[in-house]
Parts: C-alpha cells; sequence; structure tokens
C-alpha cells in the first residue's frame, strides 16, 4: 500500500529562499519545502498519491540561468513515501456514500475508492431508503445486513486507475479524480468488518 518512489528532477529555487541563512547548511530545508509544495497531497501517475517527503539523497547545481528571474536550479535526487495499493491487496475503509451504482469507500486520507455492484455481495438489493442491503436464505429464514454509511468495510483491491486528465469540465460534473480505485467485497471475510 505505501513503498518509497525515487525521483530525480530540475528543481527552481526563488531567489527570497537563497538568503545567508540558508546557504549556511540549511539549504536542504528550504529544497525540502519546494519539494512538498510541488508533490505532497498530489497524485503522479502510475506511482500513486504521494504522503511525503522522505529523504533528499542529493543536490547538487544551483545554477542561475538567463530568464530564470533569479532562480537557482538544482538537480535534485530524493524519495518520496506514496499511497498505491497493489491489485488483490485486502484494505479495511468507511463507507462513505452511496448510490443506484454502488458504494463510495474512504481512508479518511483518500477517498476515490468505489465499489460498483456487480462486485458486492450477492444477492443486494438497494432499500427504500437508499441504502444497500445484503438479503439471504438460509433453511428458510430470512437474513438482512445492510451496509450502512460511516460503517467499516473490508475490500479486496481489484483495479488502479490513472484517467487521462480532462480537458474541460462542465460545472455540474462531478470532481475529477486523478486515481481511482474499485474493489470488490463478495468473498470470505470481505464486506463489513462487524459482519466477521
Amino acid at each position: 500500500m505505501f513503498y518509497l518512489s525515487q525521483i530525480e528532477r530540475n528543481l527552481k529555487m526563488p531567489p527570497h529562499l537563497l538568503k545567508p541563512s540558508l546557504l549556511d547548511g540549511e539549504l536542504e530545508k528550504g529544497i525540502r519545502g519546494e519539494l512538498e509544495k510541488l508533490y505532497l497531497d498530489k497524485v503522479i501517475t502510475n506511482l500513486g498519491l504521494c504522503i511525503s517527503v522522505y529523504d533528499i539523497q542529493s543536490f547538487e547545481g544551483g545554477f542561475i540561468f538567463p530568464g530564470d528571474d533569479g532562480c537557482a536550479t538544482y538537480k535534485v535526487r530524493c524519495r518520496l513515501v506514496m499511497f498505491q495499493p497493489f491489485v488483490g491487496e485486502v484494505i479495511v475503509g468507511k463507507i462513505e456514500s452511496c448510490d443506484e451504482f454502488g458504494l463510495q469507500a474512504s481512508l479518511g486520507f483518500f477517498s476515490d475508492i468505489r465499489i460498483p455492484e456487480r462486485f458486492m455481495v450477492q444477492p443486494c438489493h438497494r432499500g427504500e431508503d437508499g441504502i444497500w442491503v445484503w438479503q439471504f436464505k438460509v433453511d428458510n429464514e430470512e437474513f438482512q445486513y445492510s451496509l450502512d454509511i460511516d460503517e467499516e468495510i473490508r475490500f479486496r483491491v481489484a483495479s488502479v486507475k490513472y484517467p487521462p486528465t480532462p480537458v474541460e469540465q462542465s460545472e455540474n460534473s462531478k470532481p475529477f479524480s486523478p486515481m481511482e480505485i474499485t474493489g470488490y467485497i463478495n468473498g470470505d471475510g470481505l464486506g463489513l468488518v462487524s459482519w466477521w
């Protein structure tokens, strides 16, 4: 779910961060701050969601190129803590909402997790209040378990996708999600934690 990813990039440091106190050995703190502005809480395609800057392995340069408004450019190599679950991984989250297509789950720091109806325990239907219900019979006795909002749910990751960024978006469309996780709960030990 969490892993370290090493990246290398050319980083421009604005002149106000190059004051003498930073040049006395605290330049790394300034570079870390700029890296956090660039990557923290952002999704990088095929790498995942950046949770934190783990460490800065090296930086070199500090060249000021013409037309860069006095910015010094450093070649920085660092490691980032990334969130990207692998297919088949079992994760515990909370049900955030539900609609006619299925459930939306959240991990607290990441909420773009969908569990479509076809990946839910069967037979399952949507009740009058809009909440999904698992309904089944055993020895002519009928049982119903509802999948209530804010309940903890254990799901298995079916896919992780990085949709292309839309060029334009209508005003009433849902917000763009740069990373989408699809999960399923139709397996042993999956579903609401309270069931097991």
